[in-house]
């Protein structure tokens, strides 16, 4: 089996912990981006958070602890947006934010398609912070996600990316009642959306050539 790279898999376990911790604390109050913008002092529930992370994920707790050496390492780089600001993140390519209650379940991931909006990676953070909290408040989609400033191999923009998921493509009047929440929020450009199932064959926009199955 092919050895893994230590430092590769630091960057993989730092992404699930950050997922982790967001559950965690979310299960018994505000949420991580919250902790953080209203500067609340959060490592104690951090450490014991991490407590339970090593023990359902011992390997990913360890190679956290040899890239960073302390949690209170791992606290400090929250605590300046590592995870919660797409300008700040550098160890992630992405930050996700799911709406609240069980989104998961009866979900057909290929009934599942988003809203791609597009901005200068120095408008990131606003923009972000807008759909984010609306899909926290359960008045957007299902899910929403950003790109960092983390460089992504994978990005055919230099722009920064927004999706913002919906459950079903097909069901029109809630696609577009999310679109119209996007516009109360100043998303006044058209934009496109996108289904997962073109996605996964691995279809983009191109000249001549849409992908896009709504667009307003």
């Amino acid at each position: 089996m092919e050895e893994i790279d230590p430092e590769s898999l630091a960057e993989v376990a730092y992404g699930i912990f950050e997922i982790f911790l967001n559950r965690e604390l979310r299960a018994r109050g505000p949420h991580l981006f919250e902790l953080v913008e209203q500067g609340t002092d959060f490592e104690a529930d951090l450490r014991e958070t991490f407590g339970r992370f090593r023990e359902d994920y011992p390997v990913l707790a360890e190679a956290l602890l040899r890239r960073f050496g302390e949690i209170n390492a791992i606290y400090a780089l929250i605590k300046a947006g590592e995870g919660v600001l797409p300008s700040k993140t550098t160890r992630m390519y992405w930050i996700v934010q799911d709406a609240p209650g069980p989104a998961a379940r009866g979900l057909d991931d290929e009934q599942v398609g988003k809203w791609l909006i597009f901005v200068p990676a120095d408008e990131a953070d606003a923009a972000w912070k807008k759909v984010r909290d609306e899909t926290a408040r359960g008045m957007l989609g299902i899910s929403a996600k950003v790109s960092t400033a983390r460089p992504n191999p994978d990005s055919r923009d230099e722009r920064s990316v927004i999706y913002v998921y919906t459950r079903d493509w097909a069901d029109e009047v809630d696609v577009m009642r999310v679109r119209e929440r996007l516009r109360d929020l100043g998303f006044a450009d058209r934009i496109g959306y996108k289904r997962n199932i073109e996605t996964y064959r691995g279809e983009y926009s191109e000249e001549g050539r849409r992908v896009t199955y709504y667009s307003a």
